[in-house]
């Protein structure tokens, strides 16, 4: 099939000849191979590894971000890192702080297919509404309370008492790295009730096969992604608990995660490493010590354990980018074979 460009006086531009496009006389050609690159394949088959494309790196955001007054978000930003044009805390998402004073409201509507709120302290609701204006409804929300929010809906968030802290997390990274905006919505707004999800935790935590699990926790899922099983069909939540003197044995996934912890002890941490031992333990291991309030980034595909050696119970609230590997079929979670 020939494609010819319409040229001024010639509707389907001149005739081939010889098999190549014609030229005009007076007419300029354009050269669509200015931008093509070529590479030997070995040379540029792991650009991760070459380090022409960046790692996403172990960080660690302390709680003070959030402490003292005045509505604000905190971004917890990692993009002079990933090498991204706006803040990003993993390639594809980006995590906050949002904290609220009583009398200074704060409204959200971000360029995201999914947002996900964690109430870590105080209490408030949130005003939405759809795209265009109409009134959408209002979400109550206390301490330990998760809500998701889709595309195209704006918000506007206020605390009742003097103060309230949202930890949120929102997939505008992605968009923007794919040139795209939202479009319908692809979840109705919910909530998750912290008493719900409570309850659930203590029937986990009691079943006769609890301490041979790999962990005591509650998976948030969604009416809307029955495939993938995921809080929307871009973010994975998880509620968890860390018993005391427990450790979660090393496991590994192919989506970033940035972990909240809601609670906890000295003597909590978190080892990441690249390699296993014969004994299924981490190798030359980074360690992220956790502190109530803080988050801190798991990279993709890095192995990594959770520790408790206090006697107390700890709290962490991970959020993934698992429900978009789930759908790819990529998500590879794997374990080290043992549970502590």
């Amino acid at each position: 099939m020939t494609i010819s460009r319409a040229t001024e006086g010639h509707p389907t531009g001149p005739e081939p000849i010889g098999g190549l496009p014609a030229v005009l006389a007076g007419t300029v050609a354009e050269d669509w191979a200015g931008d093509a690159r070529f590479a030997e394949y070995t040379a540029a088959a792991d650009p991760i590894a070459a380090g022409t494309t960046t790692r996403v790196p172990v960080t660690r955001f302390p709680a003070r971000l959030h402490e003292g007054g005045g509505t604000r978000i905190v971004d917890l930003d990692c993009s002079t890192d990933l090498r991204t044009a706006s803040p990003a805390t993993t390639p594809a998402l980006l995590a906050s702080f949002v904290v609220l004073s009583a009398s200074e409201p704060l409204t959200t509507e971000p360029e995201a297919t999914s947002e996900l709120y964690y109430c870590l302290s105080g209490r408030g609701a949130s005003r939405l509404a759809r795209s265009g204006g109409a009134e959408a409804g209002t979400i109550p929300w206390s301490a330990g309370d998760v809500v998701v929010l889709p595309a195209g809906c704006r918000a506007e968030h206020r605390c009742l008492d003097g103060r309230a802290v949202l930890y949120r997390v929102t997939d505008a990274p992605l968009l923007r790295y794919l040139g795209a905006v939202p479009g319908e919505p692809r979840f109705a707004p919910t909530r998750y009730p912290a008493e719900r999800t409570e309850e659930l935790l203590c029937d986990v935590a009691r079943h006769p096969d609890a301490s041979r699990r790999s962990r005591v926790s509650v998976l948030l899922g969604n009416a809307a992604t029955p495939e993938t099983l995921t809080v929307t069909h871009v973010l994975w939540a998880m509620v968890g608990v860390l018993p005391a003197r427990h450790i979660q044995r090393p496991h590994r996934h192919q989506s970033a995660a940035v972990d909240l912890i809601t609670a906890c002890p000295p003597g909590c941490f978190t080892l990441v490493g690249e390699e296993l031992d014969a004994h299924g333990d981490i190798v030359d291991p980074v360690r992220v010590d956790w502190e109530a309030g803080g988050a801190f980034v798991t990279p993709p595909g890095l192995w990594h354990s959770h520790h408790n050696e206090s006697d107390g119970s700890a709290r962490l609230v991970p959020i993934q980018d698992a429900g978009l590997h789930t759908y790819l079929r990529s998500l590879d979670i794997r374990f080290s074979g043992s549970v502590g």
